[in-house]
């Protein structure tokens, strides 16, 4: 796909196809949580392309799960070499593969000392099994999670959700407690979770650090110290959903090494594309069959981009970049925010980016605005846009982006 010479359509053939396809889905599917009319058909680095041959830059990333963009030529080549081997889906949990083994060496090394790996499907799934090595070790006591917090939509991992009503209304939880996801050192609802901890049994706490779906709310230092100490003293385990953040997303491998703090379990998937819990050793079952899955990682083309993209971006430096372009994009969305008196607030930590609105027809106005401006992004929580560019993004494309952003926000009229 040439990002230069775009093709050009009729308005009549623009929407056609896109139409009839968004129709039959609707007619065809459960019409779940799709945010636009956009039919992708192809893509090249922070561009995709829809079915009508427009073209939109990607300030999505596909929910973090396109860190390298799209077309990555050295993606596209292990996929062609991939597309020759028979057995390129395995029940991943029954039989071996090398795949297993590199990339398990490979997330080792850039996580926790005296650790292992559990490889699944998805982020939803990397939160249950997280959630059933911590029962095995403590016994189905309650769990702790936090205020909009988002952990995924399988029943277990659901129970520790709390973003949205619509994803819970009706369905059956574990035992949970919850807290406030504390973005203030001085939030006087900080130490709750030491009160919790001294007056229950607990059998975990798990919280994101930035969290996603629920605003782009950035825990604050305190916070996840405190939490990190309460695990400590209670012999309580932590565990770090890095989902959304993990794999450079916010300028370091895991948000976690931002805080100074050492988890016992980290829950990975999207940019790693397989799901993965990592643990630590004294965690481990003693016995087999405790856990496992049919596939449990087993598209070996998924793992071997997963490995390939741990190797991309160690080896181009993207922390490095992501820290830089973060800090540029940030700071170019405040200078908006300063002239904008529909902007409440922009937050967040490196390519992992929210800006509030005070109302959220506001920012659902500002969403489909820039999606007709050829801009994607996210809505998160109640009045957010979620912005996740990939980490190979240009200084040159995120400025193209905040043209068109600066641009749609003057033209609506409020």
């Amino acid at each position: 796909m040439d990002t230069n010479h775009k093709k050009h359509y009729s308005n009549n053939s623009m929407t056609k196809k896109s139409s009839y396809v968004v129709k039959k889905m609707k007619k065809l599917t459960y019409n779940s949580t799709f945010v636009y009319p956009l039919v992708i058909k192809d893509g090249q680095g922070c561009y995709i392309e829809d079915i009508d041959g427009e073209q939109y830059l990607d300030f999505t990333s596909n929910i973090s799960s396109s860190p390298l963009g799209h077309g990555h030529p050295e993606i596209k080549e292990l996929i062609k070499r991939y597309g020759d081997i028979g057995a390129h889906k395995i029940a991943g949990q029954d039989f071996y593969c090398e795949e297993h083994i590199l990339l398990a060496e490979k997330l080792l090394s850039i996580t926790m000392s005296n650790s292992k790996v559990f490889f699944i499907n998805s982020g939803a799934e990397a939160v249950e099994n997280a959630i059933k090595l911590a029962y095995r070790k403590n016994g189905p006591l309650p769990g702790i999670s936090c205020l909009n917090a988002f952990h995924g939509r399988t029943l277990g991992a659901l129970t520790f959700t709390f973003s949205k009503k619509v994803q819970k209304s009706n369905f059956p939880e574990f035992s949970v407690k919850r807290i406030k996801f504390c973005t203030s050192d001085n939030d006087p609802e900080i130490d709750t979770i030491e009160k919790l901890a001294r007056e229950y049994k607990i059998s975990f706490i798990i919280t994101e650090l930035v969290q996603g779906e629920g605003g782009i709310n950035v825990a604050s230092k305190k916070f996840a110290k405190k939490l990190n100490l309460i695990s400590s003293k209670y012999n309580i385990p932590l565990i770090i959903d890095e989902i959304q953040t993990g794999l450079a997303r916010t300028g370091k491998w895991w948000a976690f090494q931002y805080y100074g703090i050492k988890p016992d379990m980290i829950s990975i998937a999207k940019s790693l594309q397989v799901g993965a819990v990592v643990f630590d050793k004294k965690f481990e079952p003693n016995q087999q069959g405790v856990l496992s899955s049919t596939w449990g990682g087993g598209n070996r083309i998924d793992m071997a981009i997963g490995i390939k993209t741990i190797d991309i971006i160690a080896r181009d430096k993207l922390l490095e970049k992501v820290n830089k372009n973060g800090d540029f994009l940030k700071q170019c969305l405040i200078e908006l925010k300063n002239v904008n008196d529909t902007i409440m607030d922009v937050r967040g930590i490196g390519l992992m980016l929210g800006v509030e609105f005070y109302k959220k027809e506001d920012r659902n106005k500002v969403i489909n605005k820039l999606f007709k401006n050829k801009l994607l992004v996210l809505p998160a929580g109640i009045k957010t846009i979620r912005i996740l560019p990939p980490l190979i993004i240009t200084k040159q494309e995120i400025s193209k982006g905040l043209e068109i952003f600066e641009r749609v926000l003057k033209e609506i009229k409020y």
